[in-house]
């Protein structure tokens, strides 16, 4: 089985890890905290279109994701969406919200021009990060 990463994913995205059945990207976005779980199918644009069992899965993954996160992070809020609206591959965003943060309560999408990530913060954001999918079932 072959799978390709959309193009935007792969150029707004860092990858980190794959779990089962999703690959597991870092938003390049160092304003939120925003992981993205892609599941690797190909040619599958919304979640009714995964097997049952790949749903649970994805599911089981999303879960364990925002859980961590939300931990990690002591979220306020997490939001996690599947628009798809502009990048037609399924992918599912996690991103961690603070009552605090710039754009909130509005949604962060369109709101603010991204801040990648330096090296240095890349490297210790990766290295918080190593528990979701470590933990990962």
């Amino acid at each position: 089985m072959s799978f390709t990463l959309h193009p935007t994913l792969k150029k707004d995205c860092i990858e980190l890890a794959s779990l089962k059945l999703c690959r597991v990207l870092l938003m390049n976005d160092n304003q939120f905290p925003w992981i993205i779980l892609v599941p690797e199918r190909e040619n599958i644009t919304e979640i009714h279109q995964l097997s049952e069992h790949d749903q649970q899965q994805l599911m089981r993954e999303s879960c364990h994701i925002a859980k961590q996160l939300a931990t990690l992070f002591k979220a306020d809020k997490m939001n996690i969406a599947a628009l798809g609206n502009m990048v037609p591959q399924l992918h599912i965003h996690h991103v961690v919200r603070y009552k605090t943060d710039p754009a909130w309560p509005a949604p962060i999408w369109g709101k603010f021009n991204t801040v990648a990530y330096t090296d240095d913060a890349l490297e210790v954001i990766r290295n918080k990060l190593k528990v979701l999918w470590n933990s990962a079932q």
